[in-house]
């Protein structure tokens, strides 16, 4: 009978166990001194080794020549108690004999003396599903035990253990097995099954397995038989075993979130849906990418926290720049609160068209997270000064995707951009119908990050910043587009030093270089300058702010 690879290549030893070395090393001292415990309480998330540990032991305190630490596994009694022949060594799972009657039994049991080895130990697995009552039979034996008698305790969920219990055992904290060390195991197991891993692929189900190197090994159990008669797994192989969604699909609906384009969201998920792909996997690597996106914007050096590749470690500081903080916590928010949900849902499709719909438009969102994240809009916005071109610059980009919502067919705003009669410099200078066909051809992004270009202007161009004042500035291709309402602007920025300093201010907050263009705004420029009060209201009510004046 073929024998699955997590049973067929479970550690015989504790220099074989991977990743749990600050336990392994204590157990040896332990047994090389003599000092054996009479309980010891084993704890961690599943397949990180304890129950392996266990029976490791349980060989090791009874082998007849241990070698430093280590059971032999040559002996009679290493053979024995690996295939079941001795009686002294007893594995009970509490989840199906967690009352009191069994532990009563298991207490009594306690009182004979080993048959064949020297102690007789019990591993307790699952320990925390044993009833109250079954506990407080197992306290008095564990208070005082017999001198032949050694029990190991394993559990998943260590607060639902007594106090009582606790303090009578030897605990050892399992760890989650860091990726490095799963990937290492996986290509010790994949050479001896006649197979071949990739590095990445290794370090794809590591990631995929989350520290349990059981998970791991099941996973590539299941690769090693997909591949066929090559043997040969690769990332394309665990991709398709595990039913993950491609990088390139990925990063495709990142895309569509950050633009609004709900068309391209839908039509995505309608792919990865007809491929039979899962969404909660799914769902889950979109928390994940988002999870890395949130630490390379947090953290300088995003590597040690990241086990990714470096190429994809490049792509996501990329995609992450177009997003701000509250945006990626916002969307973290919506595709944990839909994974929660989807374990009660008959429709998981449904439930991540709704979460990524909300993701990509928080105005769809009642949730804090959404809340927040459009405040951070609107204080932007007065940063810079464009109080009035809040709303419209969301109507920009859905107008741009096409994807409106039926509420919004009434909500279109005109914008385009002003005459450019006055001189711009040469190499930024561009025809009324190109601007035009940019704006409208283009998408047009907000730039996020204007408030802190004319915070830079404040040290390296002061009278520039001063006329910008107001102002706030687009994406289009490969230009930004500002919308400056002062019209000093352009006498200024004839000036090659002042040129320069903007693009400078840009590409330090952008890494990009852009031309500079002119925006035009008609809303604006028909706006009555004296009437700013109305202007804050209209913007404050357009983004779903009650406002009041007396």
């Amino acid at each position: 009978m073929y024998q699955v690879l997590y049973r067929k290549w479970r550690p015989q030893t504790f220099s074989d166990v991977a990743g749990q070395e600050h336990i392994t090393t204590t157990l040896r001292n332990e047994l090389i001194s003599g000092r054996i415990s009479h309980a010891y309480l084993f704890t961690g998330s599943r397949g990180t080794g304890k129950t392996t540990c266990a029976k490791i032991l349980a060989k090791a305190v009874n082998c007849l020549n241990p070698i430093d630490g280590n059971p032999c596994n040559v002996c009679d009694n290493c053979r024995g108690i690996d295939n079941g022949t001795i009686t002294d060594v007893s594995e009970i799972d509490a989840a199906s004999n967690n009352g009191v009657d069994n532990i009563r039994d298991l207490r009594d049991e306690t009182a004979f003396s080993p048959a064949q080895a020297k102690y007789r130990v019990f591993i307790i697995d699952e320990v925390h599903m044993l009833s109250q009552g079954a506990f407080n039979a197992l306290l008095k034996t564990l208070e005082e035990p017999p001198a032949h008698v050694v029990f190991i305790l394993a559990t998943t969920e260590v607060h639902k253990i007594p106090a009582t219990i606790l303090s009578r055992c030897q605990r050892f904290d399992f760890r989650r097995i860091a990726p490095e060390d799963i990937a290492k195991r996986l290509e010790y197991v994949t050479d001896r099954e006649n197979a071949t891993i990739t590095n990445e692929a290794a370090m794809l189900i590591a990631r995929i397995a989350d520290g349990a190197l059981r998970d791991a090994l099941s996973l590539l159990d299941q690769c090693i038989i997909k591949s066929g008669e090559s043997r040969i797994v690769d990332e394309q192989v665990v991709g398709d075993t595990a039913g993950l969604a491609s990088k390139e699909c990925i990063y495709s609906m990142i895309t569509a979130i950050r633009e609004k384009n709900i068309s391209l969201i839908l039509s995505n998920l309608d792919e990865i849906h007809n491929a039979s792909k899962d969404m909660s996997r799914f769902c889950e690597e979109l928390i994940d990418y988002f999870r890395a996106m949130m630490i390379i914007r947090t953290v300088k050096q995003p590597e040690g926290l990241l086990k990714l590749p470096v190429d994809q470690i490049e792509k996501l500081k990329i995609l992450s720049d177009r997003f701000n903080l509250n945006e990626i916590m916002h969307i973290m928010k919506c595709l944990q609160r839909t994974l929660d949900d989807m374990s009660y849902s008959s429709n998981k499709r449904v439930d991540m068209e709704l979460s990524l719909m909300k993701a990509a438009s928080p105005e769809l969102d009642s949730s804090p997270e959404a809340l927040s994240r459009r405040l951070s809009i609107l204080e932007s916005a007065i940063k810079s000064g464009n109080i009035t071109n809040i709303a419209k610059n969301s109507d920009i980009i859905n107008n741009t995707n096409s994807n409106k919502l039926p509420s919004d067919e009434n909500n279109d705003t005109n914008t385009s951009e002003t005459d450019i009669n006055t001189v711009i410099p040469q190499e930024d200078a561009i025809s009324q119908e190109k601007v035009n066909s940019e704006q409208q051809d283009d998408k047009i992004i907000p730039l996020d990050c204007w408030p802190e270009v004319l915070k830079e202007l404040m040290t390296t161009a002061m009278p520039l910043h001063g006329v910008l004042g107001g102002s706030c500035a687009y994406i289009s291709g490969n230009r930004v587009l500002i919308d400056a309402p002062n019209e000093l602007f352009r006498q200024l920025i004839v000036r090659e030093s002042h040129k320069n300093a903007l693009k400078n201010a840009i590409f330090n907050q952008t890494g990009k270089r852009y031309a500079i263009g002119p925006y035009k705004n008609k809303v604006r420029d028909n706006t009555n300058e004296d009437d700013k009060l109305s202007q804050l209201a209209d913007s404050l009510i357009k983004n779903g702010i009650d406002v009041t004046f007396d």
